[in-house]
C-alpha cells in the first residue's frame, strides 16, 4: 500500500504569476490533481494513501495525514493559500516524522535484528516549490538544513530522518512570467540546481527543473512510473576489479582492467524492487540483510544505523549455489551503471558475492549473505539473499539429505555447531523455519536468543509506548488552523458598533424613497464590509426547501407529500432528509472524487488456477482470452469427419440425447435436495437419471460407465445375462446401489435396464459422432474453471469398442496437459486405470470360458 505525501510550498513567493496569468500555487494544485488522475490508471492505486503537508509551523503544517480520506485531502488542497516563509527544512522534517509515526509501533524497522526488505512501507514524497531562497525567522539560508531535534521517540536509532523505503522527488517550478519567443527544447527534463536536489539524491529520488507546462506533464508521467515497491541500498565495490572478458566470454588478462581509477559502477545508490506476492498482495521473504554490528548482550544501547545499508560486492566470479527446498529471496535491481556493467560482461552463469562490513564476529568484512547475478536472458540483475555464510551451510545441508539421509553423525553435528557460532543470533529463527520447511530434523534449540540485552529490549518497548502517545497527539492536531495573530485593536466610534442600515431613521428614509417596505433585520448581514452591497431578495425565485407547509403551492403538494412520506418512514437507504432526486446531486468539488468510490468496491477474487492464462479485459468483450497464452498444436487436431454438428441427410433423430439432458437436470436437482438434507422419494427419479445422480454424489465428476467399469462391472446373474454391444446399449439385468448421504442409507435401483428398440448406428454415423465429440472435448478442456461434468458426459457418448474409448481418454489427457489442468488429469488417469482393469478382467473371463469348454 504505497503512501504518496505531497509537500506544497505555501510561502508568499508562490503567489507569483506565470505568462498565462496563473500563480505558482495554482499550478501546484493542478499538478497534484493531474498526478492523481494519471495514477488512477493503475489498478494498484486502489490501495494508495494520500497525505498533504505545507510550510506552516508544526503541527499545523499537516493538512491530511493517516486518518483523513481522499475527500478531505482534496478539500484541503483547494483551500491552500500562499503566505509565510520558505521553511523547507522544517517542512521536510515534519513530513518524514509523519511517515515514521507508526514504524516503532509496527516494528517494521526491526532494530538490532537485521533489515528485512519484505518489511516495508513504500512512500513517495513529492514536493512542489519555486526554488527560491530558503527563509526563516533567523534570516536567509544558503543551504538546506533539517532540524536535528525531532518530537518522535526513537528517532535517535537512525542517523537520517528518512528510511530506506522513502524517496523524495522535487518539482521545482521555473516557469517564466513573460512568454518566451525561443523554441521549446525537447528531451528529458534536467535536474534543478537548488538546494533540494542533493536531498533528493540522498534518498534515492531526483529533482525536476520545470520550465514549461509540457515539461510539467512529462515530469508527472515520470513520477507515476516511480511509484514502485522497494528499498534503497548502497552498493559499493570491495577488492580489485574483475578481469575483462574477451570476445569468446573468457578472461583476458592482457586487456587493462582500470582497477586504479574510480568508475561509476563502483558505488551505486539504487532501489531493489520488492514485488508483492501474487496471491496475498503482500511481499514475502525469508532472510534479512545483516546488521553492520554483532549483537551482544553486553551492549548498553543499540548503535544508530544508517538509513540505507551499505552492501559491498566482491568482483571475484563464483558459482551460484542453491539446493532443493532451501528458500531464498530474489530482488531485481533498478537500472544503474552497476547493472549495465554486469550485463555487458554477458556472464549469466557466474555471480558476485555480497557482504556487510562488521556483520560477523570474527571477520571484519563479514561472511557472504547472498550474491549478485545477471538473469539468464541478460535483461536484468538480481540480488539473491541467502542464509548468512551460505557457502558453508549449503554443503552441510546437501550432505544431510543425500549422504546421511536426515540422520547426521557426530562429525556432521560438530561442523554444524561450528557454523552456528559464526551466525548472527537473529538468523537462528529464520534458519529454524527453513529447516522445518525442508523436512529436516530439529537441529536448533527451541530456546533462541535474540542477542540483545535486557536493557535494550526494555528500551524498545518503552519507545513503542511513547510513540503511541505522540502519535495520538499529532493525529489530533491534523486539520486544525493555526492561531491568528492578534494585532492592535482600534475602537469603532461610528455609531456604537451598530450598522448604519439598522438605524430606524435610515430605514424610514429608504421606505420613502423606494416606496417599498424596508427589509427585515434578519435579511442583512450583521457585519459590514467595504465594497459590498446588500441585495434585495428576488420574489420570483421560489426556494425548494419549504419550512411552512402552507407556503407550498397547490400544484406541488403531491410531489412534496411523497418526499415528506419518504423522509418520515425512512424507507430509503440514504442519509436522513435526502430523497432520490437529491441522491445524484453532488457538489462540483466532489465530482472527481473517484478514489473514495474505488475503496468501497470489493477486491477482485484471485483465479482458481494461477497457472492458467490470464484473461484480457478488452473493450466490448471482457471474457476474451489471450490467444498468445494458448498453446494450440494444429497437428494434434486430426479430424475424421465434419467439425460442426450438422444433421446429415438421412440421419434419424436420436431421442436419447434429449432424454439424457433431461435426466441430468433431474439428477442435479435431486442432488441439491440431498445436500440440503432431503431424500427424494423413490418414484421421483427416472431410472435413466440414476447413474448421473450416482456420479454427482460420488467423486464430484460424472463417472458413468467409464468410472464404474471395475467397481460396478456388469456380471452374469440369475435374472439375465448383461452385455455391452458396440452401440453402447446396456440390455438385461438389474443391480442396486447403496448411497450414504448425511448418515442415511438410500438404496437406488441400477440404470442397467432393458432398452427396447435400440437405435442401430452405422460405422459412418459413429465416425461422424466421434469426430464431433472430439471437437467438443477440445473446447471443453480449454474452458476456465473445474466444471468437468461435460467432459465425462462426452466421453460416455463415444461410439465404438472399449479400445476407442481408451483412445479418447488418452487424447483428453494430452489436451489437459497442454493447458495444465492437473486436477482433470488425475480424474482421467483414474478412468484410464479402470478401463485397463476391465479390459484385463474381460480377457481373464474369456480364457476361463474357453478352458471350461
Amino acid at each position: 500500500m504505497p503512501i504518496l505525501l505531497f509537500l506544497i510550498d505555501t510561502s508568499a513567493s508562490m503567489n507569483q504569476r506565470t505568462d498565462l496569468g496563473t500563480s505558482y500555487l495554482d499550478i501546484a494544485k493542478g499538478a497534484v490533481e493531474l498526478f492523481l488522475k494519471l495514477r488512477a490508471r493503475d489498478p494498484a492505486s486502489r490501495g494508495d494513501r494520500y497525505m498533504l503537508v505545507t510550510y506552516d509551523e508544526p503541527p499545523y503544517c499537516i493538512k491530511a495525514g493517516w486518518k483523513e480520506n481522499h475527500a478531505t485531502f482534496m478539500s484541503e488542497l483547494k483551500n491552500l493559500q500562499a503566505s509565510g516563509l520558505t521553511t523547507l527544512g522544517q517542512a521536510l522534517r515534519s513530513s518524514f516524522d509523519l511517515l515514521n509515526l507508526n514504524r516503532l509501533i509496527s516494528g517494521i524497522d526491526n532494530y538490532g535484528q537485521g533489515r528485512n526488505p519484505f518489511f516495508l512501507d513504500p512512500s513517495i514524497l513529492i514536493t512542489i516549490t519555486d526554488g527560491k531562497k530558503l527563509t526563516s525567522t533567523a534570516g536567509v539560508q544558503e543551504e538546506l538544513h533539517l532540524p536535528l531535534n525531532s518530537p518522535l521517540p526513537g528517532s535517535e536509532l537512525t542517523k537520517e530522518p528518512f528510511r530506506w523505503d522513502q524517496r523524495l522527488f522535487a518539482l521545482v517550478l521555473r516557469l517564466p512570467g513573460v512568454a518566451s519567443t525561443e523554441p521549446e527544447q525537447l528531451g528529458s527534463v534536467p535536474t534543478d540546481e537548488s538546494a533540494i536536489t542533493q536531498m533528493c539524491e540522498v534518498t534515492g529520488g531526483r529533482s525536476y527543473c520545470v520550465r514549461t507546462q509540457r515539461m510539467l506533464n512529462q515530469c508527472l508521467e515520470s513520477l507515476v512510473q516511480k511509484v514502485q515497491s522497494g528499498v534503497v541500498i548502497n552498493f559499493e565495490k570491495t577488492g580489485p576489479d574483475p578481469l575483462p572478458l574477451g570476445e569468446d566470454g573468457l578472461m583476458d588478462s592482457s586487456r587493462p582492467s582500470n582497477s586504479f581509477g574510480s568508475q561509476p559502477w563502483h558505488s551505486c545508490h539504487k532501489l531493489i524492487y520488492v514485488r508483492p506476492n501474487s496471491k496475498t498482495g503482500v511481499p514475502v521473504g525469508h532472510w534479512p540483510i545483516p546488521e553492520s554490528f554483532w549483537p551482544d548482550q553486553n551492549l548498553p544501547s543499540l548503535p544508530p544505523r544508517t538509513s540505507h545499508p551499505v552492501v559491498r560486492f566482491s568482483c571475484v566470479d563464483c558459482e551460484p549455489m542453491v539446493i532443493d527446498k532451501l528458500p531464498f529471496d530474489k530482488y531485481e535491481l533498478e537500472p544503474s551503471p552497476l547493472t549495465q556493467y554486469i550485463l555487458e560482461r554477458k556472464s549469466p552463469h557466474t555471480c558476485w558475492q555480497v557482504f556487510v562490513t562488521s556483520s560477523g564476529k570474527y571477520n571484519e568484512l563479514g561472511f557472504p549473505f547472498g550474491y549478485l547475478k545477471a538473469s539468464t536472458t541478460l535483461t536484468c540483475v538480481n540480488l539473491f539473499v541467502m542464509p548468512y555464510n551460505y557457502p558453508v551451510l549449503l554443503p552441510l545441508l546437501d550432505d544431510l539429505f543425500k549422504v546421511h539421509k536426515l540422520k547426521p553423525n557426530l562429525k556432521w553435528r560438530q561442523a554444524f555447531d561450528s557454523y552456528l557460532k559464526t551466525l548472527p543470533p537473529y538468523y537462528l529463527l529464520p534458519l529454524k523455519k527453513a529447516l522445518r520447511m525442508m523436512g529436516a530434523p530439529n537441529l536448533i534449540s527451541d530456546n533462541l536468543d535474540c542477542g540483545l540485552s535486557y536493557s535494550v529490549i526494555s528500551y524498545l518497548k518503552k519507545l513503542s509506548q511513547q510513540t503511541k502517545l505522540e502519535s495520538e497527539r499529532i493525529l489530533a492536531s491534523v486539520g486544525k488552523k493555526p492561531p491568528q495573530e492578534i494585532g492592535i485593536r482600534v475602537k469603532n466610534h461610528s455609531g456604537g458598533g451598530v450598522p448604519l442600515t439598522h438605524n430606524k431613521n435610515v430605514r424610514k428614509l429608504l421606505k420613502e424613497i423606494t416606496g417599498e417596505t424596508a427589509p427585515r433585520l434578519t435579511e442583512f448581514n450583521t457585519k459590514e464590509f467595504a465594497g459590498f452591497q446588500v441585495g434585495l431578495l428576488n420574489k420570483d425565485l421560489k426556494p425548494q426547501t419549504y419550512r411552512n407547509a402552507y407556503d407550498i403551492p397547490r400544484r406541488d403538494l403531491l410531489d412534496q407529500l411523497t418526499r415528506m412520506r419518504s423522509n418520515l418512514l425512512k424507507v430509503h437507504k440514504f442519509i436522513v432528509g435526502q430523497d432520490e432526486d437529491a441522491l445524484h446531486s453532488v457538489p462540483v468539488a466532489q465530482m472527481g472524487n473517484y478514489q473514495e468510490y474505488l475503496k468501497t468496491l470489493t477486491s477482485p477474487l484471485r483465479e482458481i488456477d494461477p497457472d492458467q492464462p490470464k484473461r484480457l479485459h478488452t473493450f466490448g468483450n471482457p471474457f476474451k482470452q489471450d490467444k498468445k497464452g494458448m498453446m494450440i498444436d494444429e497437428a494434434d487436431e486430426f479430424v475424421a469427419g465434419p467439425q460442426n454438428k450438422v444433421k446429415r441427410p438421412g440421419e434419424p433423430n436420436n431421442p436419447m440425447s434429449s432424454k439424457r439432458r433431461r435426466n441430468i437436470t433431474v439428477a442435479h436437482n435431486a442432488h441439491e435436495k440431498m445436500e440440503n438434507g432431503q431424500i427424494p422419494p423413490a418414484g421421483s427419479l427416472p431410472k435413466s437419471a440414476l447413474p448421473e445422480l450416482m456420479s454427482v454424489a460420488g467423486d464430484g465428476f460424472p463417472p458413468g460407465p467409464l468410472h464404474s467399469l471395475s467397481d460396478d462391472l456388469p456380471r452374469p446373474s440369475k435374472e439375465g445375462m448383461m452385455h455391452m454391444p458396440a452401440g453402447n446399449a446396456l440390455v438385461g439385468g438389474t443391480k442396486s446401489y447403496n448411497l450414504c448421504i448425511d448418515d442415511q442409507k438410500v438404496t437406488l435401483p441400477s440404470a442397467f435396464e432393458t432398452v427396447s428398440n435400440a437405435v442401430q448406428i452405422t460405422p459412418a454415423m459413429a465416425q461422424g459422432i466421434n469426430a464431433d465429440i472430439k471437437h467438443q472435448l477440445m473446447k471443453e478442456v480449454r474452458k476456465f474453471g473445474r466444471k468437468y461434468e461435460r467432459i465425462f458426459i462426452l466421453l460416455e457418448e463415444v461410439q465404438g469398442p472399449l479400445e476407442m474409448k481408451k483412445q479418447f481418454v488418452e487424447f483428453t489427457i494430452k489436451e489437459a496437459a497442454r493447458f495444465k489442468r492437473r486436477v482433470l488429469i488425475q480424474y482421467l488417469e483414474k478412468v484410464l486405470e479402470k478401463i485397463d482393469s476391465y479390459h484385463l478382467l474381460k480377457n481373464v473371463n474369456h480364457i476361463n470360458s474357453r478352458s471350461s469348454c
